[in-house]
């Protein structure tokens, strides 16, 4: 399942949620919204959420580091990202 996670330069949450997915060997497209007005506009829309990072599984919202944090914690989100499971929505 495609994942998209969109950050911003300087962000530690950012920084730590890719971490998780590298470890975990999910890969990922980065959008950087830094200074992208109209991008974070569309992530608000999205998702109801101001911050990054916003990490969206398939179309769905999932939320930042801390719920990529919970599903990967709770075995969820390899479920999810094999298709057996769908992504929770933040919105």
């Amino acid at each position: 399942m495609k994942v998209r996670i969109y950050t911003s330069i300087p962000c530690g949450y950012c920084y730590a949620a890719k971490s998780l997915l590298q470890k975990r060997g999910v890969a990922f497209e980065e959008i950087d919204c830094t200074g992208d007005a109209s991008t974070r506009e569309w992530l608000v829309e999205q998702s109801g959420q101001r911050t990054v990072p916003q990490i969206f599984i398939g179309d769905v919202a999932i939320g930042g580091y801390r719920e990529l944090s919970l599903l990967d914690r709770s075995g969820k989100l390899q479920s999810i990202l094999d298709g057996q499971e769908s992504p929770p929505s933040v919105v």
